[in-house]
């Protein structure tokens, strides 16, 4: 129960603290590579259960339909998305699978 207190404290925090980070990042993926801003993917969670994890999108649109593996210099990495992926920005939209309690 303190856990998922803890969970729920941090996250609407971050949340909170970074709203304005995640909108000139959503900015910045629409102008770089167009909509839309977050990457959805099934997931496996706690007790097994799949979640949709929520991450900005740092590839092209449909990417993941042209293959799994990502490598170094892969094409399909926007210019934006690099700069995320190198600094871990992709992985802040995380907060909300945490506060729904999905992580």
């Amino acid at each position: 129960m303190i856990e998922r207190l803890f969970d729920i404290g941090v996250s609407c925090v971050v949340l909170i603290v970074l709203a304005p980070l995640f909108c000139l990042i959503a900015v910045a993926i629409v102008l770089d590579s167009g909509r839309p801003v977050f990457y959805r993917q099934v997931r496996v969670g706690r007790d097994h259960v799949p979640f949709r994890i929520l991450k900005f999108r740092s590839m092209r649109p449909n990417a993941d339909l042209q293959g799994q593996l990502t490598v170094n210099n892969d094409r399909r990495v926007t210019r934006v998305g690099a700069f995320l992926r190198r600094y871990k920005l992709d992985e802040l939209p995380q907060f909300a699978n945490v506060l729904i309690g999905q992580m």
